[in-house]
């Protein structure tokens, strides 16, 4: 029967992409058939509203073994016969409704598409916004996200050993879950999400196919509501245990060279596994429905083809070799099941008993083959002026910052997030270094070789919100800093772009320059993007989410003894800051949150500046002319201070710059700035290696544990830790 315009835009298609649905196949399509295309097309698949832009970022690097969207994940060449996949990714709007499954399938869904590659996840990291934390919503859900994080990933066995939380109003509505996975694969032994080879059989491996998730790629791309919640199919659920059976079958027969190619079955299921695949490859797939297994009674062709059940994977074999691919995952106890075969016609043709259900070109579904094009207008954003009319001499320097330091370092967003990371297993597997030491990034041993991989996720999205150019710069700087304060060489990124609506001017103009900063700054750092994901729509009636151009990157240690720690080690060692003192407060914590002041400029950052300081750090942590590094971020100078002695719990002396409001000296956060320790015994070979450079000392560490700025005694930093470690979980308990 034959599809209506009100069906295809019930499933969120326009009528314009209905009449090109027409013309592609040159007729009017069925019900099954404009389903799999209102998926497909979704700007969640499609990537129609921003893949003009996506293009311009720098895709091509020496260490690159496959360009951005190639593959389902990046890898890149650490060297020793050694790739690093890796690859961050958006749940938020199932987090949103269902805050446990929404997030334990986030974590699922990134880590499958390591594997599917061939390599052995080794570490998750995640990067999550929500609302106000006194709110008993948001309570509700970051409890059930990192309940959900950490239940999948603990039983599913790869470590999380980094991340970052913001809390700030504008994400009330729409919290954003991004997780990102992080795996290694000897050279030669990844396989591709291709298909050819006229005759070969496609196997479905894994779970059951179940009415779980059936549209959740058109649900992923709307704005939340409050009639949200009745979506809820459209919320997947996950097996951890499932998919750690499915991870070794599949790591086990890929030695065997009997795969043509294996996808992950994410969003949209079997429709984007069999289109991508056969697209890639250029041929075509007859699929037999009926064949697929399900745990739910009579299915309808296109519940099973729309279908996101978790833990599944699509493979296409070598003719002959079925039986030695079937025995594996049969000791595995997954199913392993033929529904269908390779085909010369570049159409995909699905078939329920024998009578056929949807016949379409595979190539049409995809992005660059028939899926629509969008570039939408923009404008600079009205608030602008608000930002712009901002003057800092507004702002009185308090007369008691000890006060202001205890309210900054007690805001969710800057205090300890011990009571999350606590629920989160980070030495189960054998990824892990076994020190848990802090530094700046998280740095795990690659097993069978001397490296080690940095990796972090970074973004301050209220700098991308007051100036989405230099804030999309600001990102992409900070996540190299990070890995270069660990003793890593930064080589690559992937990116998690969260923003409202793109049918919003000023949304998509936030768009357009965050990725232009994004794209300047890893031209700069040689840190080309190796893929990752859109989530558009996180707005509700309150307006949008802040841009979050969330930066998931990795780094390479040669040898684990060059990681760098972030804490303070002996009394007596001299503390230094590599960079300027700047007069600045801007869109900083203490601007924002102490004084109310909710539109003021991005902080103070040069490119330049940022790369030179990148370049010395890394010189003088492989040196081990340092003892810490630790940069300067949320909360200023005096909380990078404050969390390099918490650790050994020392405490410091230092002297501020009386040229500078002592606000700013403390609580700015302009960036370029890296706070170290050095013995004195290397304080000459120290300065002379900063000849040229911008530095100044401030002081010395203290072993007594007391804290003293400009000769006032600002306590035991044990006190401090207190207030810091437990500042979260006093608000989720009040």
């Amino acid at each position: 029967m034959q599809a209506t315009l009100e069906q295809a835009t019930k499933l969120g298609l326009r009528e314009e992409e209905f009449e090109k649905i027409k013309e592609i196949l040159g007729r009017t399509p069925n019900f099954t058939e404009v389903a799999m295309y209102s998926v497909m097309w979704s700007e969640h698949c499609s990537y129609k509203n921003s893949i003009t832009y996506l293009k311009k970022l720098p895709r091509d690097g020496e260490r690159l073994l496959v360009k951005a969207g190639e593959e389902n994940a990046g890898l890149v060449d650490i060297g020793d016969g050694w790739g690093c996949v890796f690859k961050i990714e958006s749940h938020n709007h199932p987090s949103a409704i269902e805050p446990f499954q929404g997030a334990a399938t986030g974590v699922g869904g990134i880590h499958r598409d390591i594997f599917t590659m061939g390599a052995r996840p080794i570490a998750a990291l995640n990067s999550l916004r929500f609302g106000k934390l006194e709110d008993p919503k948001t309570k509700w859900l970051l409890k059930g996200v990192v309940k959900g994080i950490s239940h999948y990933g603990n039983c599913f066995g790869v470590p999380t050993v980094g991340g970052e939380i913001y809390f700030e109003n504008c994400y009330q509505t729409n919290p954003l879950v991004n997780a990102m996975s992080v795996g290694v694969v000897r050279a030669g032994q990844t396989v591709s999400a291709t298909s050819h080879g006229a005759g070969n059989p496609v196997f479905i491996v894994g779970a059951s196919t179940g009415k779980d998730g059936i549209g959740g790629a058109s649900f992923a791309s709307a704005d939340i509501s409050e009639n949200s919640a009745e979506q809820l199919p459209a919320v997947q659920v996950g097996d951890p245990f499932e998919e750690k059976k499915l991870l070794e079958a599949c790591l086990e027969a890929i030695p065997t060279g009997a795969f043509i190619g294996m996808q992950d079955m994410g969003a949209a299921g079997i429709t984007c596994s069999t289109s991508e695949m056969s697209a890639k490859g250029e041929h075509g797939m007859i699929i037999h429905l009926d064949k697929v297994p399900t745990r739910q009674h009579n299915m309808k062709p296109w519940e099973m083809l729309l279908s996101e059940s978790q833990e599944r994977m699509l493979i296409v074999v070598k003719k002959g070799r079925e039986q030695e691919v079937q025995q594996i995952f049969d000791k595995w106890d997954i199913h392993c099941v033929q529904i269908g075969e390779v085909t010369e016609d570049k159409n995909l043709k699905y078939y329920m008993n024998g009578e056929l259900m949807a016949d379409v070109p595979a190539e049409s579904l995809v992005l660059g083959g028939g899926a629509p094009v969008y570039q939408r207008e923009y404008s600079e954003p009205k608030y602008f002026a608000q930002i712009n009319a901002f003057n800092p001499d507004s702002i009185a320097v308090p007369a008691d910052l000890v006060d202001v330091a205890y309210q900054l370092v007690k805001l969710p967003t800057i205090a300890s997030k011990r009571w999350v990371y606590d629920q989160y297993d980070s030495m189960v597997g054998t990824g892990n270094t076994g020190t848990n030491e802090p530094s700046d990034a998280a740095v795990v041993r690659v097993h069978g070789s001397s490296k080690g991989i940095a990796a972090t996720t970074d973004c301050n999205s209220r700098y991308v919100y007051s100036d989405p150019y230099k804030g999309g710069l600001i990102a992409v700087s900070e996540a190299a800093r990070n890995i270069v304060c660990s003793g890593g060489l930064p080589v690559a990124i992937t990116n998690c772009l969260n923003f409202g609506n793109p049918y919003n001017p000023e949304v998509y103009y936030q768009f357009v320059y965050a990725l232009k900063g994004m794209g300047d700054a890893c031209l700069k750092f040689g840190t080309p993007v190796t893929g990752g994901n859109v989530s558009f729509y996180n707005q509700s009636e309150d307006g949008p989410v802040y841009p979050t151009p969330t930066i998931g990157m990795v780094g390479i240690l040669d040898t684990l003894d060059q990681k760098m720690t972030a804490f303070f080690k002996n009394d007596g060692d001299i503390i230094y800051m590599i960079g300027e003192h700047r007069n600045d407060i801007n869109c900083s914590e203490y601007l924002h949150q102490v004084h109310g002041v909710t539109h003021s400029p991005a902080p103070y950052f040069d490119l330049e500046e940022e790369a030179k300081l990148q370049e010395l750090v890394l010189k003088l942590v492989r040196d081990k002319t340092v003892e810490s590094a630790h940069d300067t971020a949320e909360g200023g100078l005096f909380v990078s201070l404050i969390e390099s002695g918490m650790f050994k719990n020392t405490g410091f002396t230092i002297t501020t710059d009386s040229s500078i409001r002592k606000d700013a000296y403390l609580f700015g956060e302009a960036q370029s700035r890296v706070v170290v320790s050095v013995r004195p015994d290397k304080q000459a070979a120290f300065e002379a290696a900063l000849q040229g450079h911008a530095f100044s000392k401030l002081g010395t560490v203290n072993g007594n544990g007391h804290m003293y700025i400009d000769g006032a005694d600002w306590g035991n930093i044990k006190d401090w830790k207190e207030a810091y470690d437990t500042a979260i979980e006093k608000l989720i308990n009040a």
